[in-house]
């Protein structure tokens, strides 16, 4: 089977290309990786980014649940840029055992972050 990579003025990106992505703040600055994606099986959407968070304004290597929705494709930095800030991350709802099947914690997360829920 052919490998299918994204490509320049292309909509739609391959997780190939996506995992290992660097993440900037609104200044431009390197906050961080994408290590993987999580997609809802029944419609196909990207849920979440899970990102390795490491030196970001004082803060150890650490792995962070982030809303899809909390980042957008940056083409001049060939990576993706959040609003994320270390607040919130600092203050970030603990991930429990399960926690990607319970809604209730999903919204938590979602209204963390202040972004619309991926499932409407």
């Amino acid at each position: 089977m052919q490998q299918v990579h994204s490509e320049p003025g292309s909509s739609l990106v391959s997780t190939n290309d996506v995992t290992g992505t660097d993440v900037y703040d609104e200044r431009g600055e390197k906050a961080g990786t994408i290590d993987h994606l999580m997609i809802d099986k029944q419609s196909g959407k990207a849920a979440y980014a899970i990102m390795s968070f490491g030196g970001f304004l004082g803060l150890g290597e650490r792995q962070f649940t982030i809303p899809w929705g909390a980042l957008s494709y940056a083409p001049e930095l060939g990576g993706f840029r959040t609003s994320v800030t270390p607040e919130q991350l600092k203050s970030a709802p603990e991930q429990p055992e399960g926690w990607h099947r319970d809604r209730r914690h999903e919204e938590s997360i979602y209204d963390h972050y202040q972004v619309p829920y991926y499932w409407f």
